[in-house]
């Protein structure tokens, strides 16, 4: 009972009431109803605030450190606030705070390991599957070449060209993982440089005009005629994020579709977007497109082709640009993907909207 906020209050309220009955008692006139009243005013009194203190500013807060020490080991995190309250005292709302933040950054230590872990059991997986295909495909081929079917030219050739073109599938599979772990870790430098934006995508849609003729397919090109886009970033590497994003937009369109790649420019920034009339993302997707190895309808996708890395490696190299891929996407519809990129003003004439079809 004497350990209690009361049996507290209780002792010290009767110590302060018997000083108080006792220096009146020392008074002249001090009547026993008069000490009687003084006694009974001075113990409710000091009970009352004490009790108070002691139950709301400090028993309380200790309560609430010795169950934030409990949580901690119990290593149960999950439902610790960062709120702490303004009416406690000073000492112990500082000992509750650090204690607190300290339960916060382990449950955020916790929770980042367990999305690690998660990641990388996935993409262990991803990245197993991924290779067994071009192995697999391989092994079989030149098991058959060794079973006999060597001695026939027809069979030899054909057997050690799709071989060859299983071996070239992994090339490029592990060149991309290599590029995209390059990139992570920031081994792979960027060399900026001015350039021009619009004679880039011109480039690109060139290189591929033919398989867009084979589908059918027509690429739309819209841009101001006679005005340069010129940005500053490396080349090279923006030459792949447009090459993949027009030819992810081929891919992923139906036969006779139509890719629209349009160039705005703003103040500072030139954006870019890449725009079809294909199948579509569905929203469940659209925020892990950019991830290793996610693909939207994997059965379909993989008889697209392509490694999965894709998106994932434009995602970084727009990022050591200090820019951002951006997609909406409306199923049965299709998608638009966009970046931006610096502008690098300069002088130019008046300008007319070109709009080529390729």
């Amino acid at each position: 009972m004497f350990t209690t906020s009361r049996g507290i209050s209780l002792i010290l309220s009767i110590a302060i009431s018997a000083l108080v009955v006792a220096f009146l008692s020392l008074m002249e006139g001090a009547s026993p109803i008069l000490l009687f009243v003084a006694w009974g005013v001075s113990f409710s009194s000091s009970y009352l605030l004490i009790s108070f203190m002691l139950e709301f500013l400090i028993f309380k807060e200790i309560g609430d450190i010795y169950s934030l020490l409990e949580k901690i080991q119990r290593k149960d995190l999950s439902e610790i606030s960062d709120k702490s309250r303004k009416g406690s005292i000073s000492p112990l709302r500082k000992i509750n705070k650090v204690i607190n933040s300290y339960a916060i950054a382990r449950q955020k230590e916790i929770d980042t390991l367990q999305k690690n872990a998660e990641f990388r059991r996935e993409f262990i997986a991803d990245i197993s599957h991924e290779l067994k295909t071009p192995i697999f495909a391989t092994q079989g081929y030149i098991h058959t070449l060794l079973d006999g079917a060597i001695d026939d030219k027809q069979v030899r050739m054909r057997f050690l060209k799709r071989a060859a073109k299983s071996l070239d599938s992994l090339d490029i599979l592990v060149q991309d993982l290599l590029t995209l772990n390059q990139m992570e870790s920031g081994v792979i430098k960027f060399n900026f440089e001015d350039f021009d934006l619009k004679e880039l995508l011109e480039e690109v849609m060139e290189e591929l005009e033919h398989k867009a003729s084979k589908r059918d397919m027509h690429i739309e090109f819209e841009a101001e005629s006679g005005k340069t886009y010129m940005t500053n970033g490396d080349r090279q590497k923006i030459y792949r994020v447009c090459q993949n994003l027009i030819f992810n937009a081929m891919k992923y369109n139906h036969n006779g579709g139509e890719v629209k790649v349009s160039m705005t420019t703003h103040k500072n920034s030139i954006q870019v977007d890449v725009k079809d009339d294909g199948q579509g993302i569905p929203p469940e997707d659209l925020k892990r497109i950019f991830e290793r190895f996610y693909r939207v309808e994997k059965s379909r996708n993989k008889k697209e082709g392509g490694t999965g890395l894709g998106l994932a490696i434009v995602k970084h190299i727009l990022e050591g640009h200090k820019s951002k891929i951006s997609v909406s996407s409306t199923v049965g519809k299709g998608s638009i993907f966009s970046f931006s990129l610096p502008l690098v003003k300069n002088d130019s004439p008046d300008v007319k909207l070109k709009v080529l079809t390729l």
